[in-house]
């Protein structure tokens, strides 16, 4: 069962001095390559899938290939499953501890990644469409769990470019995924060996977890004394365990996990509608053959990866330098990495068919300055409640994920002919617009500060055992007094 311990009297911690490389960093790192390995599996079938139903992608013709025109479907199968657990994610890794759920998860998810091609050649759509699903549903254990851990190992003053290496994952995976599998697909061995590799990949990290990942600081074998005070400390960690009771009234009524809930509503419309139909808009609209259509789909997110690092650095410098609230920074953050990417989109849609390279250039600025939202509104459950983060980040992230399902259904419902661009351009212009209502939002009602609710929890506790302490005292004392008598 999972343990959590707090400090009676916050204030009186003295300040200890960041130690230097450590044991976090490397539950960081982990943490990094299972998102980045995760959004590998799932964005190689953005690509594949142009390999899949088409007969002149490869030079090998005993590849296999497909007559489907259920592909936005297929794409949005993957957020079937996705929103279904992650809020018993959070809260199954809030009891238990999140090391073994996530080893497992990786498990069926890179299961599922192996056996896609077997599926697609012998049931066809649908046994795709059911890898995707579960694959969705074990990559929901994800999020949470990266969350609960942050929770654990983060320490305040560095909170925000921690978060961002754990949050980079997704860029980078997204960075090798899209021209790696673009570049296997085109070629002899054809797409079928790029779902094996990712799929080796998630059973190389399952090692590497189980072998270096930890809960929490308290459990590690090979932490310093040194860096484990730093980072207790800093959380307000103490030796006294106690059980936490998850304070579900409080975490549904806070307004400002509702802010984060609503980001999370455009961040994942927007997000998926690049994510998934970019690859072929690239193809049909901007008449790019297989291979540069891997590698140029890659472009905004490697334009990510360096952006967030920036971002996160940024952030902790206004932050621990006092130039602005916490609050006003994640505010802040959001704001750039919402509105920016909005105006990107929209000018994207009115560029004439010949503008190609500044048509990269606006995909580019707005996939990589998307970013700025890893230390807004991403990181910003762990700044409410580091003891529940991974239930906020449940809560939000399967909520939220509908719209991972309508955006790309609404892609084939909308653009009837993927070779017009003033089709593709409502679908930005509408994407636009939920990125930034959904800021406005966020910037209204978002907060940086601790909650009560994550402060009373452990009080919660402490009553109960109080209580439990004194019924025990006043029957030992009945029992006492009865033998006297006797």
């Amino acid at each position: 069962m999972k343990t959590e311990i707090r400090v009676e009297n916050a204030t009186e911690k003295e300040e200890l001095p960041v130690p230097g490389l450590g044991v976090r960093h490397i539950q960081v790192g982990l943490l990094f390559s299972l998102l980045a390995i995760a959004y590998g599996m799932r964005v190689n079938l953005s690509v594949a899938i142009v390999a899949m139903t088409d007969v002149s992608t490869s030079s090998n013709p005993d590849v296999p290939t497909y007559d489907w025109d259920n592909k936005s479907v297929i794409l949005s199968s993957f957020f079937w499953g996705y929103i279904t657990l992650q809020i018993f994610a959070g809260q199954l890794g809030n009891t238990y501890g999140t090391k073994w759920i996530v080893f497992a998860a990786m498990f069926v998810n890179a299961s599922g990644c192996m056996l896609t091609p077997l599926l697609a050649n012998t049931v066809g759509s649908y046994g795709v469409m059911g890898c995707r699903i579960v694959q969705g549903m074990s990559q929901g254990f994800f999020f949470p769990s990266v969350h609960n851990v942050l929770g654990q190992w983060a320490p305040l003053k560095e909170r925000s470019f921690l978060g961002t290496i754990a949050f980079a994952g997704p860029s980078f995976g997204t960075i090798v995924a899209m021209p790696l599998t673009g570049y296997i697909a085109a070629s002899w061995s054809g797409w079928p060996v790029s779902f094996y590799l990712f799929g080796c990949l998630g059973y190389c990290w399952m090692l590497a977890w189980a072998l270096a990942g930890a809960n929490n600081p308290a459990v590690h074998p090979n932490i310093t004394v040194r860096e484990r005070e730093y980072i207790q400390k800093s959380l307000s960690v103490t030796k006294d365990e106690k059980v936490l009771i998850t304070p579900w009234k409080g975490i549904f009524t806070s307004i400002p996990m509702w802010a984060i809930v609503v980001a999370m509503f455009g961040q994942n419309w927007g997000y998926s509608t690049l994510l998934t139909e970019m690859p072929t808009y690239m193809s049909k609209v901007m008449k790019f053959d297989m291979h540069s259509n891997g590698a140029l789909s890659a472009a905004p997110y490697l334009a990510s990866f360096i952006a967030s690092f920036v971002f996160g650095a940024i952030s902790d410098f206004i932050i621990n330098s006092k130039y602005v609230s916490l609050e006003n920074s994640r505010k802040l953050f959001n704001t750039i990495g919402t509105v920016v990417p909005s105006m990107a989109l929209v000018i994207l849609g009115f560029l004439p068919e010949d503008w190609i390279a500044l048509s990269v250039m606006m995909l580019v600025i707005a996939v990589g300055v998307n970013a700025a939202v890893f230390v807004g509104f991403q990181i910003n459950p762990v700044d409410l409640s580091p003891k529940f983060s991974g239930i906020i980040m449940g809560i939000g992230n399967g909520s939220s994920n509908i719209f991972s399902i309508i955006a790309p259904l609404m892609v084939q419902f909308l653009v009837t002919d993927e070779t017009s661009r003033s089709q593709w351009r409502i679908i930005f212009i509408i994407a636009a617009c939920v990125y930034s209502a959904s800021n406005v939002f966020y910037v209204i009602f978002a907060s940086g500060d601790e909650q009560w609710w994550n402060k009373s929890a452990e009080g919660n506790v402490e009553e109960e055992s109080n209580q439990m302490d004194e019924r025990i005292i006043i029957r030992t004392r009945i029992a006492h007094d009865n033998y006297i008598k006797k």
